[in-house]
């Protein structure tokens, strides 16, 4: 993901403040990990700096300096190009979990299935976010669900093979 993009993608609305995307960030891309203040205000700068942000106006209501930024037209251009781009595949497979059975063997039959344990229970528990959740946590839920479902079939999978092997 490129936080970069994103923040332009909430720029488009109107001009905002740091602060105010952080917040928006949060609670737009529920399930994501939390943006940190000085990201956003470092990625800020990046956007200022490359033409796709610019400041709008700097506020001082009672409190700290608010610098307010806004999207530019290469800033609009650039978000259209990155929204339009396909997201290619994962060239390799970058998993923990692929990584811990392929170094244990044969003897990850234990391992998997503590780790299908610990995916069904996670299920279990965005199952009932999703109950309660706004529509941006809804998909997040979902979109997390459905991966540790692959998860799951692979790992019913390589219990399989694993099951093979013993037998061969």
């Amino acid at each position: 993901m490129s936080t970069g993009h994103v923040l332009l993608g909430f720029l488009v609305e109107r001009p905002k403040h740091g602060y105010e995307l952080k917040k928006e960030h949060d609670h737009r891309l529920a399930g994501a990990r939390p943006l940190a203040y000085g990201q956003v205000y470092a990625t800020l700068q990046r956007l200022e700096r490359d033409g796709f942000a610019e400041v709008a106006e700097t506020q001082q209501e009672g409190g700290p300096e608010r610098t307010l930024y806004a999207i530019t037209d290469d800033g609009r251009a650039e978000l259209e190009r990155w929204l339009n781009t396909v997201e290619p595949s994962a060239p390799y497979v970058a998993s923990a979990l692929f990584a811990r059975v392929a170094v244990a063997g044969k003897a990850a039959d234990g391992y998997l299935v503590r780790q299908r344990e610990a995916h069904l229970a996670r299920m279990r528990e965005l199952t009932a976010e999703k109950a309660s959740g706004a529509p941006a946590q809804v998909l997040a839920a979902d979109y997390a669900l459905q991966h540790l479902d692959a998860d799951l079939r692979w790992i019913e999978t390589a219990l399989a093979r694993m099951k093979e092997d013993n037998h061969a």
